[in-house]
């Protein structure tokens, strides 16, 4: 009864903890005229924007692919005729230069980019006059990046949206930390996280509480390390619910956005440069990619990339390829695990998927730097064993646990006590640090990363058996 009792009370409690939040959300502000349309690459986490009235349309932030926003614009019948970007993105190539190549679209941006293609600064205090008493106002918005800017909708005399980049997330800020040497502008993480503090406090905060937030990523994005599942917001909900808006001094929010940030990938200054020049065009440098006949000798030293399931490359797979899976995260762990300019294969299971994965190394500016791609089936490579759970089960301690989740995650709890942590990021330089004395076993949160990571290991550590956990780690979380 008392049991009973208590279950009946705390399911009060949380109905009346989920009645005050509802009462606290901040209904959106209408539009009579102007229609947003949000697109997403599950893949990056990223949000990009269609804005039109009647015939006119300006797109925000636009990934490597345009093919999206042409397919939209006709079905809407209306004309793509600006681009606007917000800064310089480090985590996905814009398209940008090609729309413009393309459609004759005007590119804006912040003069401080130092843009090296032609655009219109697009910058506090300017303005683009759409039909039906709808404007896009431009408000600098430092602390990201030092020349991000924002993007107000504005309806007949109201501010109704803002296009808010990588400054203000749902949940979250951008992250200061990405500027310190890449970019026209550059800045310390200290003096950005001061500008954030500024840009969030004397510019967004100060809009009306109906404004709707549409931010350039969602979660899982590496701009930010603690962004909602939700895709928009408004002002007067970020200000209640965001732990970056809540009141505190600067030094402290400095602090705490300082705190925990996760790595950065290789490649998000090399984005940062290419979209600041402009990318080449998106079908015309995937159709450069060498495809090459199944089965490939590789004989030279050169990295490989094995985007097949974990299974096929675990029963046969060339000699120190490592396994990044074709899942949703390719393209972020092909950016981490591989620097710019670094030429590597690339193997997939099929016609099919190989083309998927140039399409998503594409996405990072990547498809360059491949020596060519194949499908790979051959039964006579390298092999690795499989993970025996009862084995483990049966004496866990017979076993070197490597725990390759990122420093914050591991912070929020040990799955193995007695794991020894090196973030995936960091694996190929650390490997020597993991002891050789028992079989290694490798695990991640879900499974997907440990692919990688056990690969990576095995081919340091040639003799030795390494175990890839994969996702029977879901059954000790």
């Amino acid at each position: 009864m008392r049991k009973l009792l208590s279950f009946l009370i705390l399911s009060l409690l949380t109905l009346v903890v989920v009645h005050a939040q509802f009462d606290q959300m901040i209904q959106p502000a209408k539009m009579e005229h102007v229609v947003i349309k949000q697109f997403e690459d599950d893949g990056l986490a990223h949000f990009s924007y269609a804005v039109h009235v009647d015939d006119q349309m300006y797109l925000v932030d636009p990934g490597r692919n345009p093919q999206p926003y042409y397919d939209y614009a006709q079905s809407v019948n209306a004309n793509i005729i600006g681009v606007i970007n917000t800064h310089p993105h480090a985590d996905f190539v814009s398209s940008h230069l090609e729309i413009h190549q393309t459609k004759g679209a005007t590119i804006f941006v912040s003069e401080l980019v130092g843009a090296g293609y032609p655009h219109q600064a697009f910058d506090e205090g300017d303005v683009i006059e759409m039909p039906k008493g709808v404007r896009l106002k431009a408000i600098h918005t430092p602390g990201h990046s030092p020349d991000g800017i924002s993007i107000i909708v504005e309806e007949n005399g109201k501010d109704v949206a803002v296009f808010t980049g990588d400054t203000l997330f749902i949940g979250d800020v951008g992250r200061p930390d990405l500027r310190e040497s890449v970019g026209n502008i550059m800045a310390q993480r200290e003096e950005l996280a001061k500008m954030m503090y500024f840009s969030t406090r004397e510019k967004l905060m100060l809009l009306d509480e109906d404004v709707i937030v549409y931010p350039a990523h969602g979660a899982g994005s590496l701009c930010g390390k603690a962004i909602s599942a939700e895709k928009s917001s408004t002002i007067g909900q970020e200000k209640l619910t965001n732990y970056a808006l809540q009141e505190m001094s600067e030094e402290e929010f400095v602090a705490l956005l300082l705190k925990d940030q996760p790595f950065i990938p290789k490649y998000f200054p090399f984005n940062v440069d290419i979209n600041k020049e402009g990318a080449p065009a998106y079908q015309a440098s995937k159709l450069g990619v060498n495809r090459l006949d199944k089965n490939h000798p590789v004989t030279e030293v050169v990295k490989i990339i094995d985007g097949r399931n974990q299974e096929l490359y675990k029963t046969s797979h060339l000699p120190d390829a490592i396994n990044i899976m074709n899942g949703a995260k390719f393209e972020t762990w092909l950016g981490s695990l591989i620097a710019p300019e670094t030429a590597y294969y690339l193997v997939a299971e099929s016609k099919e998927s190989l083309e998927e994965l140039i399409s998503k190394a594409a996405k990072i500016g990547y498809e360059p730097f491949i020596k060519g791609a194949f499908v790979y089936n051959d039964q006579g490579g390298e092999r690795m064993d499989f993970f025996d759970q009862k084995s483990f089960d049966a004496n866990p301690e017979a076993f070197t646990i490597i725990d390759i989740r990122n420093a914050g995650e591991v912070a929020e709890g040990k799955i193995f006590e007695q794991a020894i942590n090196i973030p995936l990021p960091e694996l190929a330089d650390r490997v020597g640090e993991i002891p050789t004395n028992k079989p290694i076993v490798v695990h991640c949160g879900t499974g997907y990363r440990s692919a990688a990571g056990s690969s990576i290991i095995q081919n340091a550590l040639k003799t030795f058996q390494v175990l890839d956990m994969s996702s029977f780690i879901l059954e000790y979380k």
